[in-house]
């Protein structure tokens, strides 16, 4: 197996939901201060020698996000439709940065979305 390098961001976004048929607190609409991971895998270097400019990666996760920010998720697609689970909005981030970011050289390898500072989920389509 070749080199493989893995870049990272970290950003965050503030948003409220309601988890649907949970038997608890939580099924009430409460408030997060998410945190947002993106690992980028590449597989060479550009001319420069960068897997893929942390701009790049920045820019790519705060257009995700814009739509979430500062919203009720339970409002908005598809978490009108599916329940805003950690689990279900670390996968969407995961499949909208996949088809804007992956190439033949690049590719998202994960996501990880911290609801809190002692609970995350890491979502990975490897």
């Amino acid at each position: 197996m070749g080199a493989r390098y893995t870049m990272k961001i970290v950003t965050d976004f503030a948003a409220a939901h309601a988890l649907r048929g949970y038997p608890g607190d939580c099924a009430r609409l409460h408030g997060h201060n998410w945190k947002v991971e993106v690992e980028v895998e590449a597989t060479r270097l550009d001319e420069i020698g960068m897997g893929l400019d942390f701009k790049a990666i920045k820019h790519a996760t705060r257009r995700c996000i814009e739509g979430l920010d500062h919203r009720n998720l339970n409002e908005i697609p598809p978490f009108d439709e599916i329940n805003p689970t950690a689990e279900n909005i670390a996968a969407h981030l995961y499949r909208n940065l996949a088809r804007e970011l992956n190439s033949d050289a690049v590719s998202v390898s994960r996501v990880t979305l911290w609801e809190t500072e002692r609970a995350c989920v890491s979502y990975s389509e490897r």
